[in-house]
């Protein structure tokens, strides 16, 4: 497999007029017959990096996997840029709490995901740099930590060059280095342009990355203010009990 050493300028996303709009209209999801996401309304414009907060069961991992086309809603709209969620996915790139890796060698990985998109195989070496995995390219990806194996899943949704990258709750359980390191990674590509949405609990995580926060609550977005704003002064009861601990997450 050719691996030439990149410089991080092979990273870049593209910005400004492919910056992605997102919409949801009337959104519902059910399970088990219970709503999930209850007519749900939410607008997502351009870059940044926008944090889904809200209390268990409050539909956020759903809501995510609508917005990435893999859950249908059973009522309502998802559109990107005017199209249907479905028909974007090719543009997104979605990395969750426990990454499912191949069988395989850590570069395998990538190699992977880059052979199947017809993308430049030669940025498995940059992309493994990027995260810190490089002297372990060789090693099965069974045997890397818990931090490393997301480092890797996030590598690897790099890889696919995301105008959007989805995150569900990528640091849960895991050390403060790992955390920090993560960090480092959706911070950078967030930089780059990359549109970043992330479901976490940890409120000081959402505190250094949030520029955007939606505030979910019962199925449905009760607030959605900027960073700033949503930490000084909560428009909702429920993000005030929220932050104060007073709904347990």
């Amino acid at each position: 497999m050719p691996m030439r050493d990149l410089t991080d300028q092979d990273l870049k996303t593209p910005q400004g007029a492919d910056a992605p709009h997102l919409r949801l209209d009337n959104v519902t999801v059910r399970l088990g017959g219970r709503p999930v996401l209850d007519w749900l309304d939410l607008s997502l414009d351009g870059p940044g990096l926008t944090v889904i907060l809200g209390p268990n069961g409050a539909g956020k991992s759903q809501l995510l996997k609508v917005m990435h086309g893999l859950t249908e809603p059973e009522e309502g709209h998802v559109t990107w840029n005017g199209r249907p969620a479905r028909q974007a996915t090719r543009e997104q790139a979605l990395v969750f709490q426990k990454p499912i890796l191949l069988r395989r060698s850590v570069a395998a990985n990538i190699d992977f995901v880059l052979k199947a998109r017809g993308l430049d195989r030669s940025k498995c070496a940059t992309l493994l740099k990027h995260v810190g995995l490089l002297d372990k390219a060789r090693q099965p990806a069974r045997a890397l930590s818990g931090g490393e194996a997301q480092r890797l899943a996030l590598a690897r949704a790099l890889a696919l060059d995301p105008k959007v990258l989805f995150l569900d709750e990528p640091t849960a359980s895991l050390d403060p280095g790992s955390v920090l390191a993560i960090e480092r990674i959706i911070q950078g590509a967030h930089d780059r342009g990359v549109k970043v949405i992330l479901i976490t609990h940890d409120i000081g995580q959402a505190r250094r990355l949030a520029d955007e926060v939606v505030f979910l609550h019962r199925g449905r977005v009760a607030e959605q203010a900027s960073a700033h704003h949503f930490f000084a002064t909560q428009g909702s009861a429920a993000a005030r009990d929220f932050l104060q601990h007073r709904i347990v997450v």
